[in-house]
Formats: structure tokens, C-alpha cells, sequence
């Protein structure tokens, strides 16, 4: 009879493979998110951006970047892009409250992608 011969974790090459695997609606939420991010893009520069005022399309630009690199982390599993992007959420429904431009479109897709993703979180590093 073979006895195996007990390995702690650290010394097994096998348990140091990353093996989280992205659930199919992060994968839609973040494929979703890169291309909202494409369609954002030239509305920095739109006249519809500078009608709100002279600061929001710096603004615009400055979400587009930091919505991106949430999704990007969201499609690599960490665990931190989903903090930093439901604060985000928030900080951008007060924006557009105090610039008058709130709908409630603008809570519901971004309340529903914050939930998902926290419901997920718990499987990302």
C-alpha cells in the first residue's frame, strides 16, 4: 500500500494556479460596462456635455476612466472594484441631482450592477 505524504498548501505547486472562475453575469455586466465606456468616450467632447456646465466634461472623461478600470477589475475578480464602483455610483447620483439631470434610469441599470456584483464578490480576491 502507497501513504500519501501529507504537503502543506504552501509547498503544493497545484493550490498556487488561480482557479476563480468569472461568473457569466460579470462577464456580461463588464462586456456591457467596455462598451458604455466606448459610447461615453465622444460625449466628452459633445455640446451636450458643455451645456451642463464648463467642468462636467472633465467630469464625464474622468468617470469614463475610473467606470473602465472598474470593469476591469471586475473581469479580473477583485473584490476592490466592486467597492470603488458602487462608490462611485453613489457620488454620481449626487452629482446629478445637483445638476438637475437625475432619472431614475440613471439609479436603476448602476443599482442593478452594484447588486449583482456585491452578490458576487464573495468569490473574487
Amino acid at each position: 500500500m502507497i501513504e500519501e505524504v501529507y504537503q502543506p498548501p504552501e509547498a503544493n505547486l497545484e493550490n498556487t494556479i488561480d482557479d476563480t472562475k468569472r461568473p457569466m453575469a460579470i462577464t456580461v455586466i463588464c462586456i456591457i460596462g467596455f462598451l458604455g465606456a466606448l459610447v461615453a468616450a465622444p460625449l466628452v467632447f459633445s455640446e451636450i456635455a458643455k451645456s451642463i456646465g464648463a467642468w462636467y466634461p472633465f467630469y464625464l472623461g474622468l468617470s469614463t476612466v475610473i467606470g473602465l478600470v472598474c470593469f476591469v477589475g471586475m473581469w479580473q475578480m477583485r473584490k476592490i472594484a466592486v467597492f470603488i464602483y458602487a462608490g462611485f455610483v453613489g457620488l454620481n447620483q449626487i452629482v446629478m441631482l445637483a445638476t438637475g439631470i437625475w432619472s431614475i434610469g440613471a439609479l436603476l441599470i448602476p443599482g442593478v450592477i452594484v447588486a449583482l456584483t456585491f452578490y458576487y464578490s464573495k468569490t473574487m480576491k
